[in-house]
C-alpha cells in the first residue's frame, strides 16, 4: 500500500493537496445531468480530475486527500442534501479511481501507465460503484429520508423499461454511468495533466 512518505509530507504538498481541493469543490458545481440513463439525482461532472492530476503527481494517498477534502469543503459550505450519504459515496468512488491510477501510474511514470491506471480506476470505480450503491448507499439513503427503494426503482423505469429492481437499476443504470464517466474523466486527465504537472513538480 502506497502513502506519502515523510520526505514528501510537507507544507508545499499539502499546499499543492489544498489547491487541488478547492479546485475540485469548485468544479462540483459544474454537473451535468443524464436523463437518458440515469435518475436526474445522479449527475456528471469533472471534479475527480484534480484529484487524479495529485495522485499521478504527488502519489496516490494526494489524490484520496483531494476527494476528502473536496466532499468535507462541500457539507460545510454547499451543505448537503443526502444526509451527507451522497458525498461519503462521492469520496469513496472517487478515492478508489485516484488511488487505483495513481497506484499504477506511480510505480512508472510512462503515458501508457498513465493510460492504463487510469482505465483499471474506472473499473474499480464502476464495480465499488455498483456494490456499494446495491448494498449499502441506496439503502441507507432511504432510510434517512424516509424513502422506499421502489422510488429509485421507478425512476430507473421511467428511463429504461428493463430496469424492473434494485439489482437491473444497478446494472443497466449505475454500471453505465460510471463507465461513462469514468472515460470522460480520463480523457480529461490525459489532455492536460502534462499542461499543468511541472507546476505540481516545482
Amino acid at each position: 500500500m502506497y502513502t506519502l512518505s515523510k520526505d514528501t509530507w510537507n507544507t508545499k504538498t499539502m499546499v499543492k493537496i489544498s489547491v487541488l481541493g478547492v479546485i475540485s469543490f469548485i468544479l462540483m458545481f459544474f454537473e451535468l445531468p443524464l436523463p437518458w440513463l440515469a435518475p436526474t439525482f445522479m449527475k456528471v461532472d469533472i471534479s475527480d480530475v484534480p484529484s487524479l492530476i495529485g495522485a499521478f503527481a504527488l502519489g496516490p494517498m494526494a489524490g484520496v486527500l483531494v476527494q476528502l477534502l473536496k466532499n468535507v469543503l462541500n457539507v460545510v459550505i454547499e451543505g448537503t442534501t443526502t444526509a451527507a450519504v451522497g458525498e461519503l459515496s462521492n469520496f469513496i468512488i472517487g478515492s478508489i479511481m485516484a488511488y487505483t491510477a495513481g497506484y499504477i501510474y506511480f510505480k512508472k511514470k510512462t503515458f501508457n501507465r498513465a493510460v492504463i491506471g487510469l482505465l483499471a480506476g474506472t473499473v474499480a470505480m464502476t464495480l465499488v460503484a455498483t456494490l456499494s450503491n446495491y448494498y449499502i448507499m441506496f439503502p441507507l439513503y432511504g432510510r434517512l429520508m424516509g424513502l422506499d427503494l421502489q422510488v429509485f426503482i421507478d425512476m430507473g423505469t421511467a428511463i429504461n423499461k428493463n430496469i424492473t429492481d434494485l439489482k437491473s437499476l444497478m446494472i443497466l443504470s449505475i454500471v453505465p454511468f460510471n463507465i461513462l464517466k469514468g472515460l470522460g474523466i480520463t480523457a480529461i486527465t490525459i489532455l492536460i495533466y502534462k499542461r499543468v504537472s511541472p507546476i505540481l513538480h516545482k
